[in-house]
């Protein structure tokens, strides 16, 4: 799960940025450029109060007019170029700091393709989402703005102030009184706000959550009239990111009401000390003037740092927030001690044992001591219960998830000793849960085999018996519409269907594949798919005697061990448990299409 924010009070701001470095290395020139033109721009700032100097001290004193038009001049030219600087750089970093976060993005999105189920299973969708938006936003914004002032501004406080005391290093020391005060005060903000930052930006993972889920559960939220337990929901944890971000905004108020107040009494007092100065005859005009317009032009960079720190804060935690999920392991494509091996052909499951990665060592595991043979060219029906574990039994052989103990093998070969590019082409998978895309259904159903030509997609649509693909509106080229939800339930399953065995894969698994159909196309769908199986090795998750008679022999899968094997006929005579399951799948049958929403 996501780190929380207290995890915030023992990490290192700077430390986390550094880790940015690898995407900012290929920009640094320009990045680098970027900074150094703002310094130059900063700087020339700093060059208009000594004009001004020579301007009260020289010309006006002189009563020189040509003098004060040409100083007056030369401001307007320090003004325009510091004005043309600034622009310059903000071209320089637009375009390269816009390619960091495309960067960024795309490896983030690469690597969720590549972890494990077991992450999917742990983390919200909403949580991820804001890392790959929000979050990326954030870390553009800083190397765009605050990473680059936080350099351009010392550098000019450090310039500015070298200028101050080569002025009156008298009134230089009453502007530097209050370093050592704000440097204390930014170091216990950063501290506190580390930590509403880090409150804040996962609440805003939470509330995507709540919206993604919402819309996408639409259909329930109306079905149930749950709309209101849903907008309470939604406004709790509205509530609570809007206390957050007011809590942000306190923190940020209060230290920029210090940063500004303290430098503020610090030039005000120089001003009635040079005043006093200039009175005595110890100090020019001119320099009093230019040493107050210097102070006056050290208030941003100063004032700024509250702001900036708040900012770098927020990258700070955002790049926390990314490398949360890039530091995920993604899947091993062959974990120590895994091997080839020989065996005997077809499907094989040898001690096979399975236990959720957040599962405590004291629980037993999902599967126990699992051994079982799909011989080549067999068809497998899986049966069990409720829970039994066939579902998870199914997930273990395209290693959705990674064995506990034992081994699965295709053909003699262990499973955990291929290359997973090469294990997805061998195994085919319909879910039980039919999951398609935005995109066409010849899309869809070819996600199965990339490649496959048209007449390949045909003779999959027969198989499912997806003839209806040919009455909408722009047949195999229609959009389906996020997660297929512009279709029934039946035609979701078909789809899903079609999609495994357009590619004729050696292996399939088919997760009770039927449960949608009506009886009508259920047998139509058997018939064609009969033809299938004659040329593939397949394990058939089944509830109901009409998907069991596709199946040259049954594995009854009870309390995750499997308790029997042998045909139909013989389990249905020698095993009571078998016998009352396939009892409760006839009424079932009779009722209506079912679902497994045991294990996972």
């Amino acid at each position: 799960m996501p780190t929380t924010h207290a995890d915030t009070k023992d990490r290192s701001a700077v430390r986390s940025l550094l880790r940015l470095w690898p995407y900012v290395r290929p920009v640094r020139t320009r990045l680098f450029s970027a900074a150094f033109v703002a310094i130059v721009a900063s700087c020339l700032g700093l060059v208009i109060p000594l004009v001004l100097k020579w301007i009260v001290d020289g010309p006006v004193a002189e009563r020189d007019p040509g003098g004060v038009w040409f100083g007056a001049l030369v401001l307007l030219v320090l003004g325009f170029a510091e004005a043309l600087l600034f622009g310059f750089r903000r071209w320089l970093v637009a375009r390269p700091l816009a390619g960091v976060e495309a960067a960024m993005r795309a490896d983030l999105y690469r690597h969720l393709q590549r972890l494990p189920v077991a992450f999917h299973d742990r983390w919200a969708s909403g949580q991820l989402l804001s890392r790959g938006t929000t979050d990326l936003m954030l870390l553009r914004m800083f190397l765009a703005f605050p990473l680059t002032f936080l350099l351009v501004n010392a550098a000019t406080i450090l310039v500015g102030f070298v200028i101050l005391l080569g002025q009156e290093w008298t009134l230089g020391l009453v502007l530097m009184a209050p370093i050592v005060p704000l440097v204390i005060l930014c170091w216990l903000f950063e501290t506190r706000y580390a930590i509403v930052a880090r409150q804040a930006q996962d609440q805003v993972g939470d509330l995507t959550t709540v919206v993604e889920e919402s819309v996408l559960g639409i259909r329930i939220i109306k079905g149930f009239g749950r709309h209101r337990s849903q907008a309470l929901a939604f406004r709790g944890l509205s509530q609570r990111l809007r206390g957050t971000e007011l809590g942000k905004a306190r923190l940020l108020a209060g230290i920029w009401a210090v940063i500004t107040t303290i430098p503020e009494l610090a030039i005000g007092a120089a001003l009635v000390l040079g005043t006093i100065q200039v009175a005595d005859g110890g100090l020019s005009a001119g320099t009093l003037v230019a040493f107050l317009s210097t102070a006056l032009a050290l208030r941003w960079p100063v004032e700024s740092i509250g702001f900036l720190l708040a900012m770098s804060q927020e990258a700070a935690t955002a790049t926390e927030r990314f490398f949360e999920v890039m530091d995920e392991p993604e899947e091993s494509e062959a974990p120590t001690g895994a091997s080839g091996g020989e065996g005997a052909g077809g499907l094989r499951f040898e001690g096979v044992e399975f236990r959720y990665p957040d599962a405590s060592e004291d629980t037993a595991p999902v599967l126990a001591r699992i051994d079982l043979r799909v011989r080549p060219g067999e068809t497998m029906a899986l049966v069990g219960g409720t829970g039994s574990g066939k579902t998870t039994l199914t997930a273990l052989v395209p290693r959705l998830h990674e064995l506990t103990a034992g081994r699965i093998t295709l053909d003699g070969q262990d499973i955990a000793a291929m290359p997973r590019e090469r294990l997805r082409e061998l195994v085919s998978v319909a879910f039980e849960e039919p999951t398609l895309f935005s995109a066409s259904v010849g899309e869809n159903v070819l996600m199965g085999a990339e490649g496959a030509s048209a007449e390949e997609l045909g003779r999959a649509l027969d198989v499912a018996q997806a003839g209806f693909v040919k009455s909408l509106p722009h047949g195999a080229g229609t959009q389906v519409g996020e997660q297929g939800l512009s279709l029934s339930g039946g035609q979701r399953q078909r789809l899903a269907l079609a999609r495994a065995v357009v590619g004729q894969p050696r292996f399939l698994v088919l997760d009770d594949p039927l449960s949608a159909l009506d009886v009508h196309t259920e047998a139509l769908v058997e018939a064609a798919l009969r033809r299938v199986l004659e040329d593939t090795t397949a394990l058939v998750v089944a509830h109901r005697p009409s998907t069991v008679m596709l199946a040259d022999r049954v594995a009854l899968l009870s309390d995750g061990r499997i308790a029997a094997v042998g045909t139909h006929q013989e389990l249905l005579r020698t095993n009571a448990e078998y016998a009352w399951l396939m009892s409760g799948a006839d009424t079932d049958a009779q009722a209506g299409p079912d679902s497994e929403d045991g294990v996972r």
